[in-house]
């Protein structure tokens, strides 16, 4: 198992429902301290002009337990979110696409707001944070989900399916898009914390200009713009600085499925592989995995503790981080 060395907070703020570029303050550290297990807290606040509110996302260290399990929905086929004890946030993918890419398997995450912050639009942020205070590796023992038996299953054109592998998690994506723009793409990624770092976690979500104003006509992706996505207008990518890949679409997917496969609850020892993959046929191709009991199983890994040094000082305790290390 895995938890943070420290906690590390942030602030973003929802974006105006406009293309227009909006700038981003300058970051601010504040650095901070907590009891929690023993160790010390990291903030930064991101500030934007255009606002409709904050949202505060809080990191925070996690003794040993045995987690919880939480819920999640896909809606307008391409927004998910988490439904636990009445209590919803959605649009989680990309956070959970930085803790499982990281392969941090234990961790308290606080939401001050009903929607996860979309910040750049791919999890860079997160996993920036998550870096700025390091990882704690715990001496209890990781439980994998092993993939036995193929599953798969098909939807609207496209494919989903978990194939058995023997060791590690092997992602292979494939999307196929009439646009120019983006075309046919696949990527192929054995997936390790390097890797998600390097090839996944700066992609970006994309779409075009047509989906989204039908989008924001029913009141969703109102925060979207060229600060946190790419925007196709016909063959044409709008956004001036370009691409951050050649292939970043095909890339954004892979950081999808990343995000919507850890609600697995374990890592994934196997392949996925994927053709037009969208959030809805990650969900199915979960939903039709544990349909069938004997294409998996469950193997426990011990791990010796280790941890990574990170910057500290100050000495605020944030609330949430004094309730945890009352309760610890």
């Amino acid at each position: 198992m895995k938890t943070l060395l420290l906690g590390v907070a942030f602030t973003a703020l929802f974006a105006a429902p406009s293309f227009a570029a909006l700038k981003v303050g300058d970051t601010a550290p504040d650095f901070t301290a907590t009891a929690s297990l023993g160790g010390k807290d990291f903030t930064f606040h991101l500030n934007d002009a255009l606002k409709k509110g904050p949202v505060v996302v809080y990191f925070y260290p996690s003794a040993y337990t045995g987690g919880c399990d939480l819920e999640a929905h896909t809606f307008a086929d391409n927004h998910e979110k988490f439904d636990a004890a009445g209590a919803s946030i959605s649009t989680v993918e990309h956070l959970l696409a930085a803790l499982s890419g990281l392969r941090i398997d234990n961790v308290l995450v606080e939401i001050d707001g009903p929607e996860t912050p979309i910040m750049d639009g791919s999890a860079v942020d997160f996993v920036r944070a998550i870096d700025s205070v390091g990882v704690v590796q715990q001496g209890r023992s990781r439980r994998y989900l092993k993939i036995v038996k193929p599953v798969r299953v098909d939807h609207e054109g496209g494919f989903a399916e978990f194939l058995p592998a023997e060791s590690g998690f092997r992602l292979d994506v494939e999307i196929d898009f009439k646009s120019p723009a983006i075309g046919r793409q696949r990527r192929v990624f054995d997936l390790d914390p390097a890797t998600f770092r390097r090839d996944i976690a700066r992609a970006r979500t994309f779409g075009f200009v047509s989906d989204v104003q039908a989008l924001w006509r029913a009141g969703y992706a109102l925060g979207s713009s060229l600060e946190n996505s790419v925007a196709i207008d016909g063959d044409a990518i709008l956004n001036p600085e370009g691409l951050r890949y050649a292939d970043e679409f095909v890339r954004h997917k892979a950081l999808d499925a990343v995000g919507d496969l850890s609600l697995a609850g374990s890592p994934i020892v196997g392949l996925y592989r994927t053709y037009r993959p969208g959030h809805k046929l990650n969900a199915m191709a979960l939903d039709a995995l544990f349909a069938h009991r004997s294409a998996y199983e469950f193997l426990e890994a011990q791990s010796a503790p280790a941890a990574v040094r990170a910057r500290v000082g100050g000495a605020h305790v944030p609330a949430g981080a004094a309730a945890f290390a009352a309760a610890d």
